[in-house]
C-alpha cells in the first residue's frame, strides 16, 4: 500500500463551476432498468484490457473488445483520464458518549478543510453532536449531522493522524452492490494505473480497463493523452430520490484541469481530433471547464455539475464509461450524451448478451448523438 500524500484539493478553488444541468426536467423512472443480479462484476476482467466493450454509435450496437480501441480511434485524438487515487476510506470505530458504546463505520466523502470531512455513518442515528469516536490510531468529534447519512467529523491530529490511521486500518470503500467486503487484491484492483493524486473514495472505473500494452498500442496509432483530477465522493453511489431530475440536489466533488490539460484539448480540437473522455468524471471535468465554443481554461475547485438529456456538450465526442446503476446520475449523463432511448436498447442488449456490469464490469464507448 502506497503512502497517502495530503491531497492538494485543500488549495483555495480559482473560481468555481456551474451547479446545474441545462437539461429538461424528467421524472426519475424514465432511466430505470432491470438487471439480474449474476449480471453485476464482482471481479475485474484479467487482464484489465481483455474486458468486452460495447460501442453505441448512432442506431448501431457493435459487441468489440476494449483492445479493439486503437483501430476505432484515430490520430491526433486525445483521451482524457482521471488521474485520482483511492483512499483506503473506510473505517470502523466505537462512539465513546455518555449514554454508553456502539459501534460505527464511516467512509469519509470529502476534506472541507485541513482535519475537518465529511463522511457517510452507519448507522449515523448512532452520532449525535459532540460525540467522539474512537478508531485505530485516530479519534474525531461529530461537529454537524447532515442528511443521508452524511456527517461532519473534526479529527484529532488533523490530516497527518487521520492519514496514518487509513493506511494502518483504512478499508477501500467498495461499492454496496458488490455485496462484499474488501480484500487484498482490492487494494491494487480498485486502482487505474494513472491513480497519482490521492483524495477519492470511489475510482474513476473506465480507466481500470487500461493496462500499458493498450497504452502502447493507443500511442503507436497516434492517440493522444492528457489528465484531469476529479476525487470521486461517496455521494456518487447515493440513489436518486426525488420524482423528478429538477428536484434533485447533485453533490459536490473536487476537481482541478491543469493548464497542460487545457492546452492539450484545446490543441487536439484544432488539429480535428476528438476529444475522448475515460469515464464520467473526466467528461464532467471537461465540460465544466469548457465555454461556449468547447475552447477549455485551466480551473481547480469544487463541481456540482449535473447533467441530464437536454444538455448541449460542448468539448467532448466519445466517452468510455462501464454501464452504469439504473436511476442513478451517471445513467442519467450517459443518456443525455447519447440519447436515453439509444441507451435503454444497448442496456437491454448488453443484460441479455452477456455483458458484464458496473465497476469492475465491462465497458461501452458511445458516440456523442448528434444536437
Amino acid at each position: 500500500v502506497q503512502t497517502c500524500a495530503l491531497p492538494i484539493f485543500r488549495q483555495t478553488p480559482r473560481r468555481s463551476l456551474g451547479t446545474r444541468s441545462l437539461g429538461v426536467a424528467m421524472d426519475v423512472s424514465q432511466f430505470d432498468f432491470d438487471l439480474p443480479r449474476d449480471r453485476i462484476a464482482v471481479r475485474p476482467a484479467r487482464p484489465r484490457d481483455s474486458a468486452r466493450m460495447l460501442e453505441v454509435n448512432d442506431a448501431a450496437l457493435t459487441d468489440l473488445s476494449v483492445m479493439d480501441l486503437p483501430r476505432l480511434l484515430r490520430a491526433n485524438d486525445v483521451l482524457v483520464f482521471n488521474d485520482t487515487r483511492v483512499l483506503p476510506a473506510r473505517l470502523k470505530g466505537r462512539r465513546v458518549a455518555d449514554r454508553g458504546t456502539a459501534s460505527v463505520e464511516i467512509t469519509l466523502n470529502r476534506a472541507e478543510q485541513p482535519g475537518r470531512w465529511s463522511a457517510f455513518a452507519r448507522p449515523a442515528k448512532r452520532l449525535q453532536v459532540g460525540d467522539r469516536v474512537q478508531f485505530d490510531g485516530v479519534s474525531a468529534e461529530v461537529v454537524e449531522r447532515r442528511e443521508a447519512g452524511e456527517v461532519l467529523f473534526t479529527f484529532a491530529g488533523a490530516d497527518a493522524a487521520l492519514f496514518a490511521a487509513l493506511e494502518a486500518a483504512g478499508e477501500i470503500p467498495l461499492p454496496p452492490y458488490m455485496g462484499r467486503d474488501a480484500d487484498e487484491a482490492d487494494r491494487t484492483d480498485y486502482q487505474t494505473m494513472f491513480a497519482r493524486v490521492p483524495g477519492a473514495v470511489a475510482a474513476p472505473t473506465a480507466a481500470l480497463h487500461f493496462t500499458p500494452r493498450l497504452l502502447d498500442a493507443l500511442e503507436a496509432a497516434g492517440v493522444r493523452r492528457t489528465f484531469v483530477t476529479l476525487h470521486v465522493g461517496a455521494g456518487t453511489f447515493l440513489p436518486v430520490t426525488a420524482d423528478s431530475t429538477e428536484a434533485h440536489h447533485m453533490h459536490k466533488e473536487w476537481g482541478e484541469v491543469p493548464e497542460a490539460a487545457a492546452d492539450a484539448i484545446n490543441a487536439a480540437r484544432r488539429a480535428g481530433g476528438r476529444v475522448v473522455a475515460v469515464g464520467t468524471t473526466a467528461l464532467r471535468m471537461v465540460e465544466s471547464a469548457s465555454d461556449a465554443a468547447g475552447i477549455l481554461r485551466a480551473f481547480r475547485g469544487d463541481t456540482d455539475l449535473f447533467i441530464t438529456p437536454g444538455y448541449r456538450f460542448k468539448a467532448v465526442d466519445l466517452l468510455l464509461t462501464n454501464f452504469h446503476l439504473p436511476r442513478s446520475t451517471l445513467f442519467m449523463l450517459v443518456s443525455a450524451f447519447t440519447g436515453l432511448d439509444r441507451m435503454q436498447r444497448a442496456y437491454a442488449h448488453a443484460r441479455d448478451t452477456g455483458y458484464r456490469f458496473y465497476s469492475y464490469g465491462d465497458a461501452t464507448l458511445l458516440h456523442r448523438a448528434a444536437a
